[in-house]
Formats: C-alpha cells, structure tokens, sequence
C-alpha cells in the first residue's frame, strides 16, 4: 500500500534548530534547574504552556521572562533545512502525496519561518501548531486532527520524528513511523522507529 499522506514535525526535522534550542533550554535549565542537568532533553516535543506546566508552575514572573527570552531568541533564530528535506516534500506533492506540519511551536514562531521562507506555505496542505492541537505530544492528538484534517485514516499516513515525545506521538496515533536521527543517538530512535534516516538526501522509499 502506498501511504496517501506524510506528517512532519518541524524542529528536527524540517529545519535544523534542534542544536539552538539545546542551547537556549540548556541555559534555561542551569538558571532555574540545575538539578536536571538534562532539562533540554526533558522538554522536547513539548508546548510552552507544557513546560511550566510542569516545571515552572505559579512561577509567573519567571514565565513571563522565558518567554521574552525564546521571542526574542525565535526571532534571530536561523531556519535552515535539513539535508534534502525541501527537494523531499516538493517531490512528495508532485506524486499527490498529502503533506501537513504538527509542531509544538506557536504562531508568532512560524511567522518567523514564513518571513524566511515565502515559499513554505506552499510545501504544505496543513500546518498545526501549538494552538491547534488539543493535547501535545506525546499525545496522538496532534498527528490524528492532522490525519482527519486531510481525509486520511492514519494506517495511510507516514510521520517524520527526531524526539522520544514526537516518535511516542505518532505510535500512539498508529502512524508508520520514520525517525531521523538528529537529535537523538540511534538506539534510541530505534527502540520507536520503524525506518530510520540520518536526512533526506537520498530521499524516503515510504512504501509499505
């Protein structure tokens, strides 16, 4: 069976900002945890609002200062494409393969990217992010509204991944999965993927 639809995740994936915003959570992590000296990988995959959810709740004044720091950091950011990743996308859309982005990034980012890139809109039936998904990965959510949002059932979508939350999401959403190895050690992309690729240079035989 040919897939009909290819999910991706944007950071990672699409672009290749994962080492940026190491550094920037990793900054955030010594300031305000430093008893977790691995923050910037807890926090892949996750929203803003999940991330103080979960570490920095009631903190409002600590909040409003992260969240200047990654608008401003978002806003000199480069978003440069992974290896073969557009040519990849224009030759799924010229096989009439549905495309679609589920990012955990927001709109005032993506805005950032458009300004970048005039063209990407245009590589993509759909792009959600953060304020259209229910729940955040790992929750299938984003990657079924996606699925649904294109009229096809998951068994005929294929999802791209870097991180353990986005490769979880998309198993529990019963997506084929191809991890690309970017951001985390083989091993670890194995234990989820059902592919894995280093970028898309030499392209994705995504055919069952």
């Amino acid at each position: 069976m040919n897939f009909k639809a290819a999910l991706f995740d944007l950071d990672g994936v699409v672009f290749d900002t994962e080492t940026q915003y190491t550094k920037f959570w990793g900054e955030q992590g010594r300031r305000y945890h430093p008893e977790m000296p691995d923050f910037h990988n807890r926090i892949k995959g996750m929203t803003l609002v999940q991330i103080y959810d979960q570490y920095f709740a009631g903190q409002t004044e600590v909040q409003h200062t992260i969240t200047q720091a990654l608008n401003d950091f978002e806003a000199h950011m480069s978003y440069d494409y992974i290896a073969g990743a557009h040519d990849y996308v224009v030759s799924l859309r010229q096989q009439g393969i549905k495309t679609a982005v589920v990012t955990s990034s927001n709109q005032a980012k993506m805005a950032q990217v458009y300004r970048q890139h005039p063209d990407f809109k245009s590589l993509f039936n759909a792009v959600l992010t953060s304020e259209d998904i229910r729940r955040s990965k790992p929750a299938p959510d984003g990657y079924l509204q996606a699925a649904e949002l294109l009229g096809e059932a998951p068994a005929v979508c294929v999802g791209f991944e870097d991180s353990v939350n986005g490769m979880r999401s998309i198993k529990a959403a019963g997506i084929y999965l191809v991890g690309l190895v970017t951001t985390n050690p083989r091993e670890v992309v194995a234990q989820y993927a059902d592919v894995m690729i280093d970028d898309f240079t030499h392209g994705v035989d995504i055919k069952q």
